[in-house]
């Protein structure tokens, strides 16, 4: 599809849930504006995910405030197709101006003029200022310590469909967040031998007296946290809606059949070593489980709140042989493992962004998504404003004030504008003047001369 508009106010690029937030906040604000996508909207919900995967929070949490499911409970976990459909009506619903099928090659600051020339797989753009709603989840990572072995299958999670994709034989899944530990056991569940490796992490409940976990970081301000705990970085969350969502709990998979073991350290001459680090790995997301009972107990008896009590929710097993006698080495062709899972997360790539955006890391550079760059604004990040930034609710309010800032840089410029207009408008008209001025003396000294 060729991009008819070659000049625009505000580009965005991307059409998943930050994309088509971006638009709707734009479009009731009456800045013209156009969304650019490379593929389909929210196309990294359709094949960016595994086949069984569906939302890990509750409709009634993970939507637009404007628009809820159709035809759908609101306490269950939308299917990834559910949750692509949803932002395609969402879009629908205010003739969101997105174009699909076009790739955004290069952007660039232009230079002793306003804005921004971009670069397209259709042709050329110029926009006063572009909105990079390409989300978090850009370039999958495999870690360098990933075995060289063409005997071994490998894949990331972003690739990962299905059991029936791997070949016979075990599995080592790397990475005990939501995507690797779902995954793990989709694996066990389907017949595979499955060893999961297990690193820091949060396990949350999936509910507690009768709320989703989601409603209780609500109800307890984490959602609206604007500064993440240090030493928190690189933690990833364990929490579920498969099978009508459940709390993730790694002795329950253990006593399943999967092996859990720790953080995956090394590959050499075929044997993969393990940190020894499980039990502690297990421990402190247990006190994170703990915590979130606490504090929630607390809001409840503070608030008067009568939610029935779970005080079978503290119980917790005993640890599983595993944990207590973990190992520390595995030898995969005598285990019988022929493929790894790697469910090691994402990297962002602003290779084609070629403005002064970030710092000397390489990391986007703003506030509450208002890049240092002027006319650069950064959407669906991580933390952009808040603990829940890239959770769907949590990008539509984020771009809402991305929105309410264009909105203001362009009321300046219209002012200059305006006075650029009235300041041509009295030269014009001084010029106009000087010329009547000139006429009529020349008129004057013409009939002096007694000239006719």
């Amino acid at each position: 599809m060729t991009v008819e508009t070659t000049s625009i106010d505000t580009l965005v690029v991307g059409a998943g849930q930050a994309g088509v937030a971006m638009s709707e906040h734009l479009s009731k604000l009456g800045v013209p504006h156009l969304v650019l996508e490379r593929a389909r909207i929210a196309e990294r919900w359709r094949t960016g995910r595994w086949d069984s995967l569906v939302a890990n929070g509750p409709a009634w949490h993970d939507r637009f405030p404007n628009l809820e499911f159709a035809d759908f409970d609101p306490d269950a976990f939308a299917s990834k197709e559910q949750v692509a459909d949803y932002f395609v009506a969402y879009a629908k619903k205010f003739e969101a101006p997105i174009r699909t099928g076009v790739d955004v090659k290069k952007v660039v600051r232009n230079a002793g003029r306003q804005g921004f020339t971009i670069e397209t797989s259709e042709g050329t753009i110029e926009a006063n200022r572009v909105v990079v709603a390409t989300g978090p989840f850009q370039r999958p990572v495999i870690p360098p310590i990933a075995p060289q072995d063409p005997k071994l299958t490998q894949i990331h999670s972003a690739d990962y469909r299905n059991p029936n994709q791997l070949p016979e034989g075990g599995v080592l899944v790397v990475g005990a967040g939501s995507s690797g530990v779902q995954i793990a056991d989709e694996l066990q569940r389907a017949g595979k031998r499955v060893y999961l490796s297990v690193g820091a992490h949060d396990r949350p409940p999936r509910a507690y007296r009768g709320r989703d976990f989601c409603w209780w970081l609500g109800v307890l301000g984490e959602w609206d946290a604007e500064v993440m705990k240090p030493g928190r970085e690189h933690v990833t969350i364990a929490v579920s809606g498969s099978r009508g969502g459940h709390t993730v709990d790694f002795r329950r998979l253990a006593n399943q059949g999967i092996t859990l073991v720790g953080l995956t350290k090394s590959f050499d001459g075929g044997v993969v070593t393990f940190e020894a680090d499980l039990a502690a790995n297990i421990a402190r997301g247990d006190e994170n489980y703990l915590s979130l009972l606490d504090a929630a107990d607390a809001y409840a008896e503070r608030n008067g709140l009568e939610l029935p009590e779970e005080p079978e929710a503290r119980v917790i097993p005993a640890d599983p042989e595993c944990v207590t006698h973990p190992l520390h080495d595995l030898d995969l062709a005598k285990a019988g493992v022929t493929s790894i899972v790697w469910a090691t997360g994402y990297a962002v790539d602003f290779s084609w962004l070629n403005v002064n955006a970030f710092d000397e890391t390489g990391k986007p550079k703003h506030q509450r998504g208002v890049s240092k760059e002027p006319g650069i604004y950064f959407l669906g990040l991580p933390w952009l404003s808040r603990r829940g930034s890239a959770f769907i609710w949590g990008v539509w309010h984020d771009a809402k004030h991305i929105a309410d800032h264009i909105v203001t840089q362009r009321k300046y410029l219209a002012y200059y504008d305006d006075e650029q207009r009235e300041a041509h408008g009295r030269r014009e008209n001084s010029v106009a003047s000087v010329e009547n001025t000139s006429a009529d003396s020349r008129v004057h000294k013409v009939s002096e001369m007694g000239v006719n």
